[in-house]
C-alpha cells in the first residue's frame, strides 16, 4: 500500500557527484524518519544517511563530509546528494522511511523497492 521509487544512479568516474531521489506514495498519513541504505555485491545493506521529520540528519562514517540527505516533506521525497565518489561507494542504493498509513497506526518501515545502481569507476 506504500511504494518506494528510487532513481538517479547511474556509471560516474571517481571524484564525480550524482543526486539520488526517491519518492513515497500510496496510503500515506505522515511519514517519520527517512533513510538511505546501500548493498555492495557479497556484503549486508548498510545505513548510509538519516534525516527525521525535524530535520535532524546523521551519517556513516564512511560518507560524511561528502553526502548531503535532504528531504521535501510536500512530497513525500528523500535526497542523497554524493560528491566526490568513491570505488568503494559502488552499490544498490535503497531507501526506507517510517510512515503511517491512517490516524490509528503506528510508524513502521515500508517494503523495500527495487534500488537504484550507482557505480563509480577508478
Amino acid at each position: 500500500q506504500v511504494q518506494l521509487v528510487e532513481s538517479g544512479g547511474g556509471l560516474v568516474q571517481a571524484g564525480g557527484s550524482l543526486r539520488l531521489s526517491c519518492a513515497a506514495s500510496g496510503r500515506i498519513f505522515s511519514i517519520n524518519a527517512m533513510g538511505w541504505y546501500r548493498q555492495a555485491p557479497g556484503k549486508q545493506r548498510e545505513l548510509v544517511a538519516r534525516i527525521t521529520a525535524g530535520g535532524n540528519t546523521n551519517y556513516a562514517d564512511s560518507v560524511k563530509g561528502r553526502f548531503t540527505i535532504s528531504r521535501d516533506n510536500a512530497k513525500n521525497t528523500v535526497y542523497l546528494q554524493m560528491h566526490s565518489l568513491k570505488p568503494e561507494d559502488t552499490a544498490v542504493y535503497y531507501c526506507n522511511a517510517d510512515i503511517r498509513m491512517d490516524y490509528f497506526s503506528g510508524y513502521s518501515p515500508v517494503p523495500w523497492g527495487q534500488g537504484t545502481q550507482v557505480t563509480v569507476s577508478s
